[in-house]
């Protein structure tokens, strides 16, 4: 026998555990907290598709969407061009990830917010749902993906499988099918549905797939719930039946961690926003780079060598050693470290170049980062020892795996974060009132009042 299916015969039914928790969220369930952290989540979602929504893999997406045709009924961010759900949640989802800028949750192994997003926006708007519904179904969908997240992991992710686009595809579906009102039977066939559409890989990494399985994601979420609705029919048990997905996609299969509640009750608590355009496991070595440039004022030119430490599953997300475009430069542990000492802006987009990749200033500094791949070493972590000409060694550690504590001091951070991106596209004003229809979610009776701020006037 499968060791899934011998370690499923003594646990519930994972799949219908989570269809019954997505079915069931109603607004007055979330807490203050979560609605704040949802609301920074759209904003910050917001405001790296508008960013996004400039980039070639756009423009590729957008004119496939426009030969396609079809009913106008959802928001193309960025675009003065409306297109049917499954496009929009497609175009909108590639364009959010395209920068690798978005959210991250550690608990699911991926980035939450690029795949449910743009899958409930889209059914809301062409539903003329309102700005507390669509809250709701992005934190069941979000919720949800945390949980498969839990059940599949490590070893899904290690297999080779990109999180944000298979498990990405269950959150979808769970957050698509609380916008539409499905019951937790037809949530279980969604998840169903979703599931047999899973897929993404992670040797794509560096390349327009990436993004594009975030936008896969979302429409495979919009089309799973849809078809449900309708009576499609699908495994309700595709989470823990043999040959399922955990069976096919994963060494690992724990739903004592799918189903047990977080520190605080919700996964979105632990949601992590980037302030760095790069590959989230590289955000801890620039802090390291950017404290040691902070507090001893060296130049570039004085580093004679650095030594970074770093968790070993790194070595297959973000170990291109010698990039050569800017989005292999998102992927670069040496490179993005180098940029770090160096002293650019490595929230700044501009900076992921190909005329950085082949500077030959940052090359050279970039041979001199060396990379350790430590076993059992915590994930988030990064720890860089600096040795200089002058024979002085300085040393940082930083975790970025450690969420908010201030909300109000992220909302400050992101505000600033959404203003850069969302001003060259929009202006300033028009930025600012999308801001503002953010911040009063629960208030808007539709969210059309929210995404007809999301294009240029």
């Amino acid at each position: 026998m499968p060791a899934v299916a011998s370690a499923r015969s003594a646990t519930p039914d994972v799949t219908q555990s989570l269809a019954r928790r997505a079915a069931g969220l109603r607004a007055g369930d979330l807490p203050e907290r979560v609605r704040i952290l949802a609301r920074q989540c759209l904003l910050d979602w917001l405001a790296v598709t508008l960013a996004g929504a400039r980039e070639e893999l756009s423009d590729i997406l957008l004119a496939e969407a426009e030969e396609q045709g079809g009913r106008a009924a959802a928001t193309l961010i960025g675009h003065r061009l409306r297109a049917p759900t499954q496009q929009a949640a497609l175009v909108n989802g590639a364009a959010s990830h395209a920068l690798d800028f978005d959210d991250v949750n550690m608990t699911m192994g991926g980035h939450p917010t690029v795949p449910v997003m743009p899958a409930v926006l889209a059914l809301a708007e062409a539903r003329g749902a309102g700005g507390a519904a669509l809250m709701t179904a992005f934190v069941a969908g979000y919720e949800t993906l945390c949980r498969v997240g839990a059940l599949v992991s490590p070893g899904h992710y290690a297999r080779g499988f990109h999180n944000t686009a298979t498990v990405g595809s269950f959150g979808a579906a769970a957050g698509a099918a609380n916008l539409l009102g499905l019951d937790a039977a037809a949530t279980a066939t969604a998840l169903g549905i979703a599931g047999t559409q899973a897929a993404g890989l992670k040797s794509m990494f560096g390349t327009m797939c990436k993004p594009l399985h975030a936008g896969k994601a979302a429409q495979n979420g919009v089309l799973a719930a849809s078809l449900a609705a309708r009576g499609f029919t699908s495994r309700e048990d595709v989470l823990d039946c043999a040959q399922g997905f955990a069976e096919t996609q994963s060494a690992d299969f724990h739903p004592e961690r799918a189903l047990a509640d977080p520190p605080g009750g919700w996964h979105i608590a632990s949601n992590l926003f980037k302030y760095h355009a790069a590959c989230y496991l590289t955000h801890a070595p620039i802090e390291c780079a950017r404290e040691l440039r902070r507090t001893a004022g060296f130049a570039p030119e004085a580093v004679r060598a650095a030594s970074l430490t770093v968790e070993s599953g790194a070595a297959r997300v973000c170990n291109i050693g010698a990039p050569r475009t800017g989005l292999e430069a998102k992927f670069s542990l040496r490179l993005t470290t180098a940029m770090a000492l160096a002293g650019l802006d490595t929230a700044s987009l501009a900076t992921y170049s190909a005329a950085n990749a082949g500077n030959p200033s940052l090359q050279r500094l970039r041979d001199r980062v060396s990379v350790e791949f430590a076993r059992d070493w915590p994930h988030t972590v990064a720890e860089l020892t600096v040795t200089l000409e002058d024979g002085r060694r300085l040393s940082s550690r930083y975790d970025s795996g450690v969420p908010a504590s201030d909300l109000a001091a992220q909302s400050r951070r992101l505000e600033a974060k959404f203003m850069s991106l969302a001003a060259p596209v929009l202006g300033e004003k028009r930025a600012a009132e999308l801001a503002a229809a953010v911040a009063s979610l629960e208030d808007l009776k539709s969210v059309t009042e929210l995404t007809r701020l999301a294009v240029p006037e």
